[in-house]
């Protein structure tokens, strides 16, 4: 290392903007210098000296450094007539770490460094207070033992305790000079007894003692752990710096006082101070919780001139920094100081306020005021959240599927669910091992979903979302038993009827009740994200499959629909049935018997959906099931098989029994109970049921697949039946004829799922063209519409030039496509293995949260390229989930895309991420 390498800055000459050099700390102390305001004076020593001290395995400081920390020591006595080991007029200092990104306690503090038992005598002929005096000594030997030599902090508590218990004392600031020097004497006692060396009275030997433990702590546990939980990485912040600052006391009496401000108010963000303080103290008390603080609004009964000084402090530093500011002030003798500043933590709802605010205050341009909200966090203002006051301990843990939280009463069936929750208005948690297509009925009458399997991507996590429902995915901490309507957890289990909380934010399960917080959607976040919509190259749609859904994501201020869902259509009540009977049709007939029943439902279904989004297109995605998804499950019918055969030699042994000749000598009442027995069960009805049963169980065979999700699905159903598509391209057309005869403009786009052929999409498109010329013959009119397809198969993206040649669209189905990319079953991935591979570094992120730019995005940008190649003008969005995720959306903006659709709830956060992804690309372009 070189020995003249600059190591050590005062406030008056650091760089202010330099935070990875000076620590967010130390530069703001350097800046606040710098514009005029009163900062105690001091230096600080640069976090290049920290990473070289953490480097060296001896943990020696780097040369040179202790020579520049005195010359600036001596600086400081100049500035303050005072003498750093001076036992007549000493100069006193704090040191203080802080690190580039804000880490509030995570690293150590140590006030009044350089007492001892000379400079304690100076300190008290200089104020002629000796209980201050004796006040700041213990302090200092308490956090110098704690922080420098390793003394459990707890000792000197309780030595603490002791004396006051003696002296009859509730407060600190009931001790007496003479208490306080007792208590110094002990704290002495415990630092030699625990180190077996005196306490160093050396201020030099302190203070090299102090900087390396700040330096030291930027490796302790809690800041580990901190910048782990924060994903604060090394190029975000290395290292902590020191500051070495001149002390002023807060606890001199009476008219002395030391406190914590923000500019704003950061849980509402009211343009107004505040914050709280404390008399005769020190700014540890306050975070410390020694004594309740007061509201900073009482300031002005007590000291209104210093009041008064704290408004002009808040004014300088929001001016300065145009930003909210947490700040820490001390008052000494009635004249105040500022300590500290940073930029001030809120929540969203603060954050969104005050960014409005501040923007029409002309302190900062609507793009600044943009990028100060994370996208992401919008989430806390759209979903309800669990009341951060509640206490209360989880039972279980699960994935958070879907954002929000709830409570209600334990259901194991959707049909109960149903029944209490649609019929008796019942808040109802529907609780099931996983959720299939025909639960659906249960999940629109609960507050939110619980399952002991499946992962974020699940059917119960996606149709969650996409209702903007709670839901806890994959606890697989819960044994669920249907049939006994209870599920275990560890030593504990809940019944049906028993009410449990789940929290879809954090994926955690609680027995109970736990309160809730609405959500807000306040006028500011209305203007916040009419700004984003502005700046947006991005259109932002949703994707829905009821009209609630679709009134939901205009709320929101989705642009369209990009994905409509039209498997979810067929599981209400009245149309499982049929769609049964269309599945198990033996021939062309019998399935167009059933589809003919369903073509009036649908044609209804996307009536109500253009509607509501006009005049926003609305983009309907054919029928894309595993197709078994909607039938029985295969060892339920086997069941229930055998228990109508069973019936059925009860019924013929009954029938036998009836006619037999020696039943005519019976009592006549058991004759006439036999008799009413086998009318009851009529063999005719039971070997009718018996025959439908086998029929639909030899379907249920025949049609299971090994991996349906790769199976007849999406436009492979369209090949081999084609009367499916042909009734829902007839009913989308004839319902946006209807529309337009209806004077509601609509813009339909027809999307084509699971496409892997060329020739697939030009069957799909002569399906279109020939029922196209037929409604407009039919309503005399033309009928507008696109045609389009979902790209979620690897072979459509080697082959989007082709593609291209048949579609006027491209949609991304990022979630398939992810699948298919990586050879990973998502469910089971995100159960088994993918936490690890998040872990252990083998994944940066999950792939079907995080859009894999790397894999996926280049397969996307290729099909981009290679479409566009053909159909310059062709539209190309994504509708997989990732068309919510901020970081994924950049990369869709990146790549050109038209437009991200995703669930409703989700609508908001990427509104404000398309923005971001705007201005920081013009941004990028314009260095």
């Amino acid at each position: 290392m070189d020995t003249m390498q600059k190591y050590v800055f005062a406030f008056e000459e650091g760089d202010g903007k330099n935070k990875k050099l000076l620590g967010g700390k130390g530069a703001n102390l350097c800046e606040m210098t710098q514009i005029g305001l009163n900062v105690p004076p001091g230096f600080v020593i640069t976090t290049e000296a920290c990473l070289a001290y953490l480097d060296d395995p001896q943990r020696h400081l780097p040369p040179g450094l202790m020579d520049q920390v005195r010359d600036q020591m001596r600086l400081l006595e100049q500035k303050t007539g005072k003498g750093f080991g001076d036992p007549d007029n000493p100069l006193l200092v704090s040191v203080r770490s802080g690190s580039a990104i804000s880490m509030p306690g995570m690293m150590d503090t140590i006030l009044n460094l350089g007492l001892n038992s000379d400079t304690l005598q100076g300190v008290i002929q200089a104020t002629g207070d000796p209980r201050f005096a004796y006040d700041s000594y213990r302090r200092f030997i308490q956090l110098f033992g704690k922080v420098a030599l390793g003394v459990a902090d707890t000792l000197f508590d309780e030595a603490f305790e002791a004396v006051k218990e003696s002296a009859h004392a509730k407060q600190d600031v009931d001790l007496s000079a003479d208490d306080l020097r007792q208590v110094c004497d002990r704290f002495l006692q415990i630092v030699e007894e625990q180190t077996g060396r005196p306490f160093p009275c050396d201020p030099y030997e302190q203070l090299e003692i102090a900087i390396k433990a700040v330096f030291n702590s930027w490796m302790g546990k809690r800041a580990v752990d901190y910048r782990k939980q924060f994903n604060i990485t090394p190029d975000m912040a290395n290292g902590t710096a020191v500051n070495v600052v001149t002390m002023v006391f807060g606890n001199r009496g009476n008219d002395s006082a030391t406190g914590v401000g923000f500019t704003r108010n950061p849980a509402t963000g009211e343009n107004k101070l505040y914050g709280e303080y404390l008399v005769n103290a020190q700014g540890e008390d306050v975070v410390a919780g020694i004594r309740t603080p007061k509201p900073l609004d009482y300031l002005r009964v007590e000291m209104p001139e210093l009041a008064d000084q704290l408004e002009e402090l808040r004014n300088k530093l929001e001016a300065h920094y145009r930003e909210v500011q947490d700040f820490e002030f001390t008052i000494e003798r009635g004249r105040l100081y500022c300590l500290q500043t940073r930029n001030g933590k809120m929540n969203t709802v603060a954050l969104v306020r005050t960014s409005v605010e501040m923007e029409r205050e002309g302190l900062i341009t609507k793009e600044q005021a943009l990028l100060r909200i994370p996208p992401e966090s919008l989430e806390q203002m759209l979903f309800p959240r669990l009341d951060p006051n509640a206490k209360a301990e989880p039972v279980a843990q699960g994935l958070a599927a879907s954002p929000g939280a709830a409570s209600g009463i334990a259901v194991f069936d959707a049909d109960r669910a149903e029944q209490l929750g649609k019929g008796q208005g019942l808040k109802v948690i529907l609780v099931r091992e996983e959720t299939k297509p025909e639960d659906i009925h249960g999940f629109f009458a609960s507050v939110g979903i619980l399952t002991s399997r499946g992962g974020k991507t699940s059917h119960a996590a996606v149709v969650a979302r996409g209702m903007g429902k709670p839901c806890v995915a994959g606890a697989e901490g819960i044994s669920v038993d249907v049939e006994r309507r209870e599920a275990r957890v560890g030593l504990t289990s809940f019944k049906e009827g028993d009410v449990i909380t789940i929290d879809g934010t954090t994926g955690k399960v609680y027995l109970g009740e736990i309160p809730t917080v609405e959500p807000e959607f306040t006028p500011e976040l209305n203007t916040l994200l009419g700004w984003a919509d502005e700046l947006s190259r991005l259109r932002v749609k949703a994707n829905a499959d009821t009209p609630d859904d679709a009134r939901r994501a205009r709320r929101y201020g989705a642009v369209g629909i990009g994905l409509a869902r039209t498997e979810r259509m067929f599981n209400a009540v009245d149309r499982l049935p049929i769609v049964i009977e269309m599945i198990v049709a033996e021939t062309a007939e019998q399935r167009r018997a059933a589809l003919d029943r369903l073509l009036p439902m649908q044609r209804q279904d996307f009536y109500e959906l253009f509607e509501v989004m006009s005049p926003h297109p609305v983009t309907i995605r054919l029928l894309d099931p595993p197709i078994h998804e909607f039938l029985p499950d295969e060892h339920v019918l086997e069941r229930e098989l055998k228990e109508l055969r069973a019936l059925a030699q009860v019924a013929g042994g009954l029938g036998v029994l009836a006619n037999a000749a020696s039943l005519i000598h019976a009592p006549e009442g058991v004759r006439l109970e036999v008799e009413r027995a086998h009318r009851m069960i009529d063999p005719a009805v039971v070997e009718e049921a018996i025959a439908k049963k086998a029929a639909m169980l030899k379907k249920v065979r025949a049609l299971y697949e090994t991996n349906p999700m790769l199976g007849h699905r999406g436009v492979r159903l369209g090949m081999t039946f084609p009367e499916i598509y042909q009734m829902q391209i007839r009913a989308i057309l004839e319902a946006a004829a209807e529309c337009a005869k209806a004077g509601i403009e609509v813009h339909p786009q027809i999307m084509v799922p699971q496409v892997c052929t060329v020739q697939e999409l030009r069957k799909v498109k002569q399906y279109v063209a020939d029922i196209h010329a037929e409604v407009q013959a039919r309503y005399g009119k033309p009928v507008d519409f696109k045609f389009g397809t979902m790209i979620e198969v690897v072979r459509a993206c080697m082959r989007a030039d082709s593609l291209a040649e048949e579609a006027e669209f491209f949609s991304f189905g990022t979630n398939d496509l992810t699948q298919a990319t990586f050879s990973f079953s998502r469910e089971d991935a995100e159960n088994k293995f993918l936490p690890l591979y998040n872990q252990s570094g083998l994944l940066q992120d999950n792939p079907f949260e995080v859009l894999d730019v790397k894999g996926v995005g280049k397969l996307m940008k290729l099909a981009v390229e290679w479409g566009r190649s053909v159909k310059p003008d062709l539209e190309v969005g994504i509708c997989g989930e990732h068309g919510g995720h901020p970081r994924s959306i950049a990369f869709c903006h990146e790549v050109g895309l038209n437009y991200v659709s995703c669930s409703a709830p989700r609508v908001p956060v990427a509104r404000l991420a398309a923005a971001h992804a705007a201005l920081k690309a013009q941004a990028t372009h314009n260095l």
